[in-house]
C-alpha cells in the first residue's frame, strides 16, 4: 500500500476528508523523528510542495488532534504547540525549557497515583498525558544557579 492510500484510509476512517495537504503534514510527521511545530511544518512543505497557507497547517493539525491523530504538546516558556503522530503508545514526555527538546519517558509514573485517587475518591482515570518541565543535561550546563539570577 502506497503512502497515500495508507493516510486516506485514515483519513476516511475519522470522518476526514482526504487531501494533498493533510496526506503531506501527516507524512511529515510520520517521518519526524521529533515533535513539531506548526511553523515548522509550514516551512518544511513550502520547501517541499506546492503552496500552502500557515492557517491551513493550524486548521489541519487542530482537526488532526480532535480526532486524536496527533498528540499536541504545549511548550511552557513561548506556549507553542508541538504536533506528534499518535502511534497509539503509552508515553510521556520531558519538555527541556531551554532548547525545547523533548524527551520520552517509556515506564509510566502514575501507576500508584491511579490506585490512590481511585482508593481515596472514587475516581476512575479513564486517560491521562503527562508531561514535565524541566532542563536537558546539556542545558544545565549553560544555566546559571538560581541565586545568580538577581545578579545579572
Amino acid at each position: 500500500m502506497d503512502e497515500n492510500s495508507k493516510y486516506k484510509e485514515l483519513l476516511n476512517r475519522e470522518g476526514i476528508k482526504s487531501t494533498r495537504h493533510r496526506n503531506a503534514i501527516l507524512e511529515l510527521l510520520e517521518e519526524s523523528e521529533f515533535p513539531q511545530t506548526a511553523e515548522q511544518l509550514f516551512i518544511t512543505l513550502r520547501e517541499k510542495t506546492a503552496s500552502i497557507d500557515l492557517s491551513t497547517v493550524y486548521r489541519t493539525l487542530d482537526t488532526f488532534a480532535s480526532k486524536n491523530l496527533v498528540i499536541k504538546s504545549n511548550r511552557v516558556d513561548d506556549g507553542k504547540a508541538l504536533y506528534e503522530l499518535n502511534h497509539n503508545e503509552h508515553k510521556h514526555h520531558l519538555l527541556c525549557v531551554g532548547c525545547h527538546k523533548l524527551i520520552s519517558i517509556e515506564d509510566c509514573p502514575i501507576g500508584d497515583l491511579k490506585q490512590t485517587l481511585k482508593s481515596r475518591i472514587d475516581f476512575d482515570i479513564t486517560g491521562h498525558k503527562l508531561e514535565i518541565y524541566g532542563y536537558c543535561h546539556d542545558c544545565k550546563k549553560y544555566k546559571l544557579p538560581p541565586a545568580d539570577h538577581d545578579n545579572l
